[in-house]
Order: structure tokens, then C-alpha cells, then sequence
């Protein structure tokens, strides 16, 4: 750190600068009572150095504060669910919620503002829009959050909970190959969403695996997950000359869509076509025929985040940062051996 550079200094240089940790400097940042007092009055006179250049220490925090809990999307039954699993699991430790969701609160800059809030403990961020380097330097503040499945790879030293959605997709996808299929039509989910990106491998490798070369003509993603979209994007794959035998579906809302394109196109399912999902929410199951899907564990991510952020609050040091919990295959009536032409 130069004493001529006027930037100010991250938790992360001040860290480097005094020979501690990252955990140690927020928690002298946070007013936590596990720090030794020479490792305090270490990090204080560094502080001190520095004037205004230093972290911002973050006044006490009020009596009854709460965990932000930022999911700027509709609360359907894939966010409602973890979204409750998180509110359960803080209500013991006396931490209450205060929701940031709905569509339009994408368009707001909340991170920049939570470290001086006194009303606010921490964070649990969903599937937050905001590019890394507003995660970064919320972690540089010494701030402590969790993301629950993240958007983008997460930035290093912060802390993520997501699903194990490469090993699902492929679980998924070699189902159908076990049956035969080997002209299978894959609907992605938006191109910038890691979820998308490691579900889409996951479906490339067992064909891979079966000596099959993925044909970009069997590929088609949508900006938006939806019914809708996965219905339009379906009745492209079954329009074509020689359509797929099977269809995958980036999640079940999806898969609903690509059956309405079937049954338009007088195929029965899953005599004529296969189909399958991801996530296994109640849709998938109500529907006729029952998808083959996916499990995602959601309200165990919500509860592992809470785990997580209460480590942090409580100035543990984590084992793990990163965090993939183990999906299921489900298999119901969606998906059958490939039909004989």
C-alpha cells in the first residue's frame, strides 16, 4: 500500500498488510468479540495509518437485526422454495427477513449500500444478477453474504451454495441414451447463467460418451426459462425434417411447454417422443404423462446458506467455500425406449 495512492484500501489489502487473515480483519470490522486484543489493536493502528483511505468499520448493529435475503425474481415454486427454507432456518437464531424480490428490484443497486446498514446482519444473495465485481468488492468490504446459486462462477473467497447441476443433466441424459435415444433435441436456459452452461455440459458428455457429436441443429436456449419459451423452442425442434426422438428440458416449466408442442403435432408422449425436465417441482408431477426430471435439493440450499452465513456471523472460519449438494433422477412416465420407424 502506497501512502501516495488515493484509493481506498480493501479488507483484502488490509489484510495483506498486517499479516492476517481475511476473517480476522472483518471481524476487528464488524466489533466481533472473538479477536485477541493485540490482534485488534494490530488491525486498529493499521487502520489508523491509513485515515480515510482505511475499511469502513460497521457501527453496531441494532437490536433485532435481520438477513437481507435478495432474490429479484417472481416467488414462484422454484424461488418460493428456497426462500422459505431460508426464512425457517434463520427463525431460531432470532434473525428475521427482510426480502428484496420480485422482477423489478433487478433494476435497484442495494449491494453497495448493506455494509452500512445497522439494521442488516448479512445477506443471502439468489441467483443475483449483479456481475462479479460488485460481489467482489462487497466481500472486500467485509461484509458477510452467501450466494445461492450463482448466477456466474463465484468470486473467489466468497462463499456459494448451488446444486449439482452438471452431474444431474448427465445422470439425465445417459437415462435417455440407456433407452436408445441418441437424437436428442436439448432446450438450454439463458447462455449467461452457470446453471445453463453446466446442465448443457451435462448433457454433452454422455453423448459424447456414446461416440455421438452434438448437432448445433438440436440445440436451441431461451432468454427466459418459461412455459412459453420452452414451448416455442420445442415446436422449432419438432418442425424439423427429421425431428429428435427425445427432448431436455432445462426445467420442468419447460418441459410443460414441450409437451403442449407434441400434442399440438399429434406425437404422444412417450410413444412417440420422450421428454424430461429439471428441477422436479410440483408442475412436473401434476402434468400428464408425470415428467422424468431432475431433484434440485432446494430447501436443503437455502438451509446451507443460513448454515453458512451463521458460521460467518458467529467469526468461524470456513471449511468450504463453494458448496455442490447431490441431485436425483426421478424417473415417471416422460421417457420411454426410442420408438421403431
Amino acid at each position: 500500500m502506497k501512502q501516495g495512492d488515493e484509493t481506498r484500501v480493501t479488507v483484502r489489502d488490509l489484510a495483506a498488510h498486517t499479516g492476517l487473515s481475511i476473517a480476522t480483519v472483518s471481524r476487528v470490522l464488524n466489533d466481533r468479540a472473538n479477536v485477541a486484543p493485540a490482534t485488534r489493536d494490530r488491525v486498529l493502528r493499521a487502520m489508523g495509518n491509513l485515515g480515510e483511505r482505511a475499511p469502513r468499520r460497521r457501527a453496531g448493529r441494532v437490536q433485532g437485526a435481520g438477513v437481507f435475503v435478495r432474490c429479484p425474481y417472481v416467488l414462484t415454486d422454484y424461488f418460493g422454495l428456497i426462500v422459505s427454507a431460508v426464512a425457517e432456518a434463520l427463525e431460531p437464531h432470532g434473525l428475521h427477513v427482510i426480502l428484496n424480490a420480485g422482477t423489478a428490484a433487478q433494476q435497484t443497486r442495494v449491494l453497495p449500500t448493506l455494509p452500512e446498514r445497522r439494521d442488516v446482519a448479512g445477506a443471502v444473495l439468489i441467483l443475483p444478477p449483479e456481475p462479479g465485481a460488485d460481489l467482489t468488492r462487497l466481500r472486500d468490504r467485509g461484509f458477510p453474504f452467501v450466494l445461492v446459486d450463482p448466477r456466474i462462477s463465484p468470486p473467489r473467497d466468497v462463499a456459494a451454495v448451488s446444486a449439482a447441476h452438471f452431474a444431474g443433466a448427465r445422470a439425465l441424459t445417459a437415462h435417455l441414451i440407456g433407452l436408445g435415444h441418441r437424437r436428442i433435441g436439448i432446450i438450454g436456459g439463458p447462455r449467461d447463467w452457470l446453471a445453463s452452461d453446466n446442465r448443457f455440459h451435462g448433457y454433452l458428455a454422455p453423448l459424447a460418451d456414446a461416440g455421438v457429436l452434438a448437432s448445433p441443429e438440436l440445440t436451441r436456449f431461451v432468454a427466459e426459462p418459461t412455459t412459453e419459451l420452452g414451448y416455442r423452442a420445442a415446436a422449432d425442434l419438432l418442425d424439423l425434417p427429421e425431428r429428435p426422438t427425445a427432448l431436455l428440458a432445462f426445467n420442468d416449466k419447460m418441459a410443460v411447454g414441450a409437451l403442449r408442442a407434441a400434442a399440438e403435432r399429434g406425437l404422444k408422449v412417450p410413444r412417440d417422443l420422450s421428454v424430461a425436465g429439471f428441477d422436479d417441482i410440483d408442475v412436473g408431477s401434476a402434468c400428464d404423462p408425470r415428467l422424468t426430471t431432475v431433484r434440485q435439493p432446494l430447501g436443503e440450499m437455502g438451509r446451507m446458506a443460513v448454515h453458512l452465513l451463521l458460521r460467518m456471523l458467529g467469526g468461524h472460519r470456513l471449511d468450504a467455500l463453494h458448496i455442490e449438494l447431490g441431485t436425483e433422477l426421478i424417473i415417471r412416465d416422460s421417457t420411454a425406449p426410442v420408438p421403431t420407424i
